[in-house]
């Protein structure tokens, strides 16, 4: 098959995330795959001067597997507010239509807004399939408040005009279908699992030296993008006003909205309790894993992440850590409660819950848990399973 993936994030620097992980095993069973993607840090980049990013074509590009294979196609934008999206809507239209004349592709699958709006259209023009690839409530993540009413709209009219909508948990596929997706045109997927990378017997010994974390310390560990709702603003509260004495320790792996916030944290006496580290390289993540001793998700209940379960929760669990987590509808729907997740209302309460299961000597046995409840979620696994679903309908 002839894959053809638009969206409206940078394919490269961000991930690896589900879509990465099917579609580079896609290309290594023999399949062509081209992304079309947006620069989406373009105003954090210094690579290129001037208001207009040209077009640039990325081959070769792997982020989960080594021998993964897609190329990715960036069109031009302009590079100032507001006018960075008019000027998508133009090129990637234009850029579409290229790929659809020139790549002649079999399938399209949508993970976007705008552009996925776009392809579903010219889709249908040219009578090639399309599948909308659910794995946020997007709208949410569109960080102008004013924009968001407008990319609702956008995406309820991509989730009743798509051919099918595939989600990654149940709570997000009975979210696209009060969005108007069809009920009998939805399908889960869900997240996989490397398990040759996220190896239960990887030391975590390294990690600890290097950041002078003792052997009777306890590691709280988030990683991933540190957005305003993330809940790290009240837990790095919570740590700092922690009793010197305390064994409890917070890292924080990732980049984002707060690091400036939590940089400027230094000045506190406890701040030597939390260690931030930004991005690590995706082969070295699982040595981070190993460290920890409970793995966190202190999210605010809000729309954004109500029907959401990142791909790092699958990871916590297969390097058999417990977790806490809000007790957010698709965390809870898609684990229950007897998985080695334990929940909480808010992030300020997240400390007392680490705290009881330590007290309580339920470390090892509430790891277990979650390692066996995702067992079988092997990426290869649902790599097939996505590849099945396409060719059933190209």
């Amino acid at each position: 098959m002839k894959i053809l993936v638009v969206q409206e994030s940078d394919w490269i620097e961000r991930g690896p995330h589900n879509s990465h992980h099917i579609m580079e095993r896609l290309s290594i069973r023999g399949h062509e795959i081209r992304v079309i993607d947006y620069e989406i840090l373009w105003k954090e980049s210094n690579n290129e001067k001037g208001l207009v990013s040209k077009r640039k074509t990325f081959h070769d590009q792997h982020k989960s597997i080594d021998n993964g294979n897609i190329t990715v196609i960036r069109p031009s934008i302009v590079k100032l507010p507001a006018l960075n999206y008019l000027s998508l809507v133009h090129t990637h239209h234009k850029e579409i239509e290229k790929q659809i004349d020139s790549f002649k592709p079999d399938v399209i699958v949508g993970l976007g807004i705008v552009n996925t709006n776009i392809a579903i259209r010219l889709a249908k023009k040219n009578n090639i399939p399309f599948v909308y690839y659910v794995m946020d409530v997007l709208h949410r993540l569109v960080p102008q408040n004013y924009f968001q009413p407008l990319a609702a709209h956008i995406e309820r009219k991509n989730m009743e005009n798509a051919d099918r909508v595939i989600s990654v948990t149940e709570g997000l596929r009975e979210y696209t279908i009060s969005m108007g997706a069809d009920r009998d045109k939805t399908e889960v997927i869900r997240t996989g699992i490397d398990f040759d990378h996220f190896k239960i017997d990887t030391d975590g010994k390294e990690i600890r030296e290097k950041y002078g974390i003792k052997d009777d310390d306890i590691v709280l560990f988030f990683m991933g993008w540190l957005y305003t709702f993330s809940g790290l603003k009240e837990l790095v509260s919570e740590v700092i006003n922690l009793p010197k004495t305390s064994k409890i320790k917070l890292f924080i792996l990732g980049k984002g909205e707060l690091w400036d916030f939590l940089q400027n944290l230094k000045s506190y006496d406890n701040f030597n309790k939390i260690t931030i580290v930004g991005w690590q390289p995706y082969a070295d993540v699982p040595k981070y894993l190993a460290a920890a001793d409970i793995c966190l998700l202190p999210a605010y209940n809000n729309d954004t992440m109500k029907y959401i379960v990142p791909i790092k929760i699958y990871e916590y669990m297969t390097m058999g850590k417990p977790v806490i987590a809000t007790d957010l509808y698709g965390m809870v729907k898609e684990f229950g409660y007897n998985s080695g997740v334990t929940y909480t209302d808010k992030p300020e309460e997240i400390l007392k819950l680490a705290q009881h299961l330590i007290e309580n000597d339920q470390l090892i046995s509430e790891g277990k848990k979650a390692q066996g409840f995702v067992a079988n979620n092997c990426w290869d696994n649902i790599s097939e399973e996505f590849e099945r679903y396409l060719e059933s309908i190209s």
